[in-house]
């Protein structure tokens, strides 16, 4: 039996017996009552059928006029007045009444209409409906789900694509508050979007991890991740089950990992002259593609030098970054130590000295002022002596505060609390420095180079908990003052001002050195470097295509397809320059099946080269990171094959009530 809409038009064949029968339309009859009732007691098994039929020829008419003007009216609507029961002969019916009792529950429901329709449209009915999930929760499942999560981040994909290699274009970001953004680094970009789908998120999620971890190839991580997906939806589409297809991921991934670890080139640091080279270059590859790519052999240097003034350890925190307006990007330094900005201060601090030797530092949280009454205060005397007293009593505080620092040895007094005017002037007097309202952050970062304590009270305030460096001074930069603590006995740490013209500016280049420290570090930790510009993602797509010519079934298509999305960096480094793809791609191809493992795309002469030797290098453990997270994340959407969404609770219609905020 056929059907079409919701049971309005049949044809086929006879439910029951299965003779061949015209379509007709709704008012059509298709059985006689018999084949109808054997049908109805077969299908509704536990009820109780109760089954009431009109036959045309029964109905009577006035004349032979109204009977003929009827069977015409009939046939013109499809009713087939003289067509008999394809099996047994007798007269068919038109309409019919079909009464169903439960046997169990005793319902009852009536429905009146052509047999077929009724006994169709019941059956469809009567299906049990389990009502699961709250009302508004929106479920999809299987192929189509499957195919909806791979084309959200196939949409994610576009948004950075454009961003990767040397010549990538950058995005400007506005957000809620208006603050706008230019960036080039993908997971500036993926935080900025604010990504509401829930399959999408996992790209999001990956540049985050690829950013913490390792700094850089936050872009490339997203782009593998979705070509592998864009290379593997032909196959999904096909039936092939999501499991199979996960198999031959990890399959890839176990290779092209042994591979890395195969070719990469071990680092000696034995001699280090070389090694600060070979470091500045990997900083250089770095920042090649970042806004600051024109400056980036004065700032490899600058990261480098930053990061082997850390201790063994290499704590990312002990690098401040200041930004300064004005001035030029050349203009930006390094300290050796910690500096930041001068804060707010009172009337008397341009008579304190600006310049120590072998310095030592108080480090504070104390507020060294007058403190305000408190809101309705109330405090009663009754004479003039009396409130002279309560004076004369916060005054003594405070300066017995002022003196047990000063007594301390102390040449400079760090406060995180506001030090007011009468304590500058006292300080002042006694050729002290002050500053209040220090940042946390670099409070911390003094207290860990400079060491001492941060002391909450005076009393205990001693020459043991004082920090110390050799030397302190305070120095115009730009329009501002900077504090410098400079030969900081406790721990290695070092500061960066930069400069630069717009604020959007110097926070890219901020972004763009953090990327370029990280990777300098991990090089340092991991001493292991490959070739950039897409020379080991060729390699590894060449290693992948010979291999699944050596095995058989679905998997070989599989890893193939892997093979495939791996060339998505060279060809996307040749797109965003400009470049004839195809053509280069073909030339990598033939390079690396001849055996130069190194070969890879070259932006300035806009055709191929050995990029191990133009020095374009990056740590094997940003590509071992960068595969790694992009498989997960793939296999991550290939078994997620339903998604359930719950209603949001601010969605939910307000429950009735009596007004006024009221209780029922």
């Amino acid at each position: 039996m056929t059907t079409k809409g919701v049971f309005t038009e049949i044809g086929g064949f006879c439910p029951n017996c299965g003779s061949i029968l015209p379509p007709l339309k709704e008012k059509g009859g298709v059985t006689c009552y018999t084949c109808a009732r054997n049908f109805a007691f077969d299908v509704f098994k536990g009820y109780k059928v109760k089954y009431t039929v009109h036959f045309n020829s029964r109905e009577k008419f006035k004349s032979k006029d109204d009977k003929k003007r009827k069977e015409e009216e009939d046939e013109e609507e499809g009713t087939f007045v003289d067509r008999k029961c394809p099996k047994c002969g007798n007269e068919k019916m038109s309409y019919a009444t079909v009464q169903l009792r439960s046997a169990d529950e005793g319902q009852t429901e009536v429905v009146t209409g052509t047999t077929p329709v009724i006994i169709l449209l019941i059956l469809y009915q009567q299906q049990p409906q389990i009502l699961l999930l709250k009302e508004g929760t929106d479920t999809s499942q299987g192929k189509p789900q499957l195919i909806s999560n791979i084309n959200a981040c196939q949409s994610i994909v576009d948004a950075v694509r454009t961003t990767l290699g040397p010549r990538g274009m950058d995005k400007l970001i506005v957000d809620k508050s208006g603050k706008a953004t230019i960036s080039n680094d993908g997971a500036t970009i993926m935080k900025l979007l604010d990504v509401v789908h829930p399959a999408a998120k996992s790209l999001v999620d990956i540049a985050k991890s690829q950013d913490a971890e390792v700094g850089d190839g936050t872009t490339s991580v997203v782009l593998l991740a979705g070509e592998f997906l864009k290379q593997i939806k032909p196959y999904v589409e096909e039936g092939v089950h999501p499991r199979i297809i996960i198999k031959a991921v990890r399959r890839s991934l176990q290779l092209c990992l042994e591979k890395i670890s195969e070719l990469a080139i071990k680092i000696n640091k034995a001699n280090a002259g070389e090694f600060q080279s070979l470091l500045q270059k990997c900083a250089a590859t770095a920042m090649s593609s970042k806004l600051i790519h024109q400056q980036r052999d004065f700032f490899s240097k600058m990261v480098v030098d930053a990061v082997l003034h850390l201790d063994e350890l290499l704590p990312l925190n002990m690098i401040g970054i200041k930004k300064v307006q004005g001035g030029a990007l050349e203009d930006s330094m390094l300290v050796a130590g910690v500096a930041f900005k001068k804060t707010f201060s009172y009337a008397g601090f341009e008579m304190q000295p600006k310049v120590y030797h072998n310095c030592k530092i108080a480090l504070l949280n104390i507020e060294l002022e007058l403190k305000a009454e408190r809101d309705n205060a109330e405090i009663r005397v009754d004479t003039v002596k009396e409130y002279q007293k309560i004076v004369d009593a916060e005054w003594n505080i405070l300066y017995q505060k002022l003196q047990k620092i000063h007594e301390s040895g102390a040449n400079v007094v760090l406060s995180k609390l506001p030090i007011g005017d009468v304590a500058t002037q006292y300080f002042a007097d006694r050729d002290m420095f002050c500053a209040g309202r220090v940042l946390e952050e670099d409070l911390k970062r003094t207290l860990k180079a400079c060491g001492g304590a941060v002391m909450t009270t005076v009393h205990d305030l001693n020459e043991s908990v004082l920090g110390k460096c050799d030397y302190f001074e305070e120095r115009q930069i730009g329009g501002e003052r900077f504090n410098f603590f400079k030969g900081c006995p406790n721990a290695k740490t070092c500061t960066m001002i930069l400069r630069g013209g717009a604020e959007q500016f110097l926070e890219e280049t901020e972004r763009s050195l953090h990327d370029a420290i990280m990777i300098v570090r991990r090089t340092i930790k991991n001493d292991a470097v490959v070739a950039g510009g897409g020379a080991i993602e060729m390699e590894l797509s060449r290693m992948l295509r010979d291999y699944s010519r050596t095995i058989a079934g679905k998997e070989q298509l599989l890893i193939g397809a892997i093979a495939k999305a791996l060339e998505i960096i060279p060809r996307q480094l040749c797109d965003n320059a400009g470049f004839d793809a195809t053509n280069i791609l073909n030339k990598l191809r033939q390079k690396h099946a001849q055996g130069n493992c190194w070969y890879g795309v070259d932006i300035n002469k806009e055709d191929i080269s050995d990029n191990l030797e133009a020095c374009v290098w990056e740590p094997a453990i940003v590509k071992v990171n960068a595969l790694t997270a992009a498989t997960e994340a793939t296999c991550l959407i290939l078994s997620v094959d339903e998604t359930i969404k719950n209603q949001k609770s601010g969605d939910a219609p307000p429950a009735m009530g009596r007004g006024m905020g009221r209780p029922m």
